[in-house]
């Protein structure tokens, strides 16, 4: 259904240049998990891109084998974090946070970079507290200028680190959510962050926590706009790398489980126990070494299976399934367990920019979340598993009238009871 299309190889480490070793897990070739089809063009090839994962041994930095240019994949998006109102809450809760822990107010700085629609910046703004946001998907920076978020819609690097400082002043708080795995070149990157930060200012960083995804078998996280994937390890070294300084780690239940990272341009704040904490954690896990990657591949192999033996079962037994969702991770698992129409009618969004389109790959069609009782599938794939709570709450008629859910993620599995579903929203 699609060409298989260059990409930059990597033989070699982005982060110290080190060879790279031979990937740990080999997901095939697919097309951009983001790369949303017109059904007008459904009988039209796509590009497609190997997409494979190798760990460095020299600075345990976990990394995409073959990389799509930024600018494909970024230029035009279509996730809007606004469309989660569980990533609102936590967006609410971390601007809170910060505010108090760093005491914030009217006369600090706040950058965003990756900024997406204004959902975070937008309540360090209702404090009145001056906000940049830093975002290069035109559509999406758009947005967020028509909500009165200041946006500057472009990559941030050294010279938008110029731009900010002589256009808004050094930053006392840099937030960066989900955004240090989309960088390829990401030591200049970290010393952007560092240019633009006042000497007592602080970088906050979130991620998936790379020791989560070996845990629970999240491989649907891997997609081509994440470049890395991290331990606390690897963010260390290329932060000392760039002149920052890691004080404190805090997890958060996010995206499967995530780090917060918080850094300094110089020793300002003590450094917290956590740090060696988490550091000790996943040396004992195997995360600084070669053998603890080696069995990944034969768990994500086993999920396949499990997951298509669940659905081609449901198809014997004449059940109807649908999806709910059309997040970049689902595409990402239907496109490797080769999952389409034939197992899956449809699936369902809430973001308006996603309706009426075809999932990249398997091509299932996209409607909105009220085609769910209309046509009353007996079974619903949860494709952003991590957001399975809200998910099962906004469908409460769908599960009264007889509808079940699946997860995927860790283990395929049907939800037989809300005992159930507390339990496969842990991670969440």
């Amino acid at each position: 259904m699609g060409t298989i299309s260059s990409a930059d190889q990597a033989n070699s480490c982005l982060g110290c240049g080190a060879a790279l070793g031979e990937p740990f897990l080999d997901l095939g070739t697919t097309p951009l998990a983001n790369s949303y089809i017109k059904p007008e063009l459904a009988d039209q090839p796509e590009p497609r891109y190997r997409l494979a994962v190798a760990y460095c041994g020299s600075c345990h930095l976990v990394q995409l084998t073959d990389r799509v240019p930024p600018q494909h994949l970024f230029s035009e998006y279509l996730y809007f974090s606004s469309y989660s109102e569980s990533y609102l809450e936590h967006a609410s809760r971390m601007a809170s946070s910060l505010i108090r822990r760093l005491r914030l107010n009217t006369s600090s700085r706040v950058v965003e970079v990756a900024s997406n629609d204004g959902y975070l910046l937008q309540y360090f703004q209702r404090r009145g507290i001056p906000v940049r946001g830093v975002e290069p998907a035109a559509n999406i920076a758009m947005h967020a200028i028509r909500k009165g978020i200041p946006t500057y819609n472009r990559f941030f690097d050294s010279e938008a680190a110029r731009d900010i400082l002589a256009t808004f002043g050094p930053a006392d708080l840099l937030i960066g959510n989900n955004v240090l795995a989309h960088v390829p070149q990401i030591n200049d990157f970290l010393l952007a962050v560092k240019a633009v930060l006042a000497n007592t200012g602080c970088a906050v960083f979130e991620f998936p926590h790379v020791l989560e995804l070996l845990r629970h078998v999240e491989f649907d996280t891997i997609y081509h706009e994440h470049v890395f994937y991290y331990s606390l390890s690897a963010v260390q070294i290329l932060a000392n790398r760039a002149g920052l300084e890691i004080f404190d780690v805090e997890r958060q239940p996010v995206h499967g489980g995530s780090l917060r990272v918080f850094l300094q341009p110089r020793p300002y704040r003590p450094v917290h126990p956590s740090v060696e904490a988490v550091l000790e954690e996943e040396r004992l896990e195997g995360l600084t070494g070669p053998d603890r990657w080696a069995s990944f591949s034969e768990q994500v192999a086993n999920l396949r299976s499990d997951l298509l033996e669940l659905l081609c079962g449901l198809k014997r037994e004449r059940k109807r399934v649908a999806a709910y969702g059309a997040p970049a991770k689902g595409n990402t698992l239907l496109n490797y367990c080769q999952i389409g129409t034939d197992l899956i009618e449809f699936t369902v969004d809430r973001s308006p920019y996603k309706q009426n389109l075809l999932l990249p790959g398997s091509r299932i069609p996209i409607y909105a979340p009220e085609a769910l009782e209309r046509e009353m599938p007996d079974y619903v794939l949860i494709l952003p598993w991590n957001v399975s709570r809200e998910i099962i709450s906004q469908q409460a008629d769908y599960r009264r009238r007889g509808g079940k859910f699946i997860v995927p993620i860790p283990k395929p599995r049907i939800l037989d009871s809300i005992e159930d579903t507390v339990a496969a929203t842990v991670c969440s």
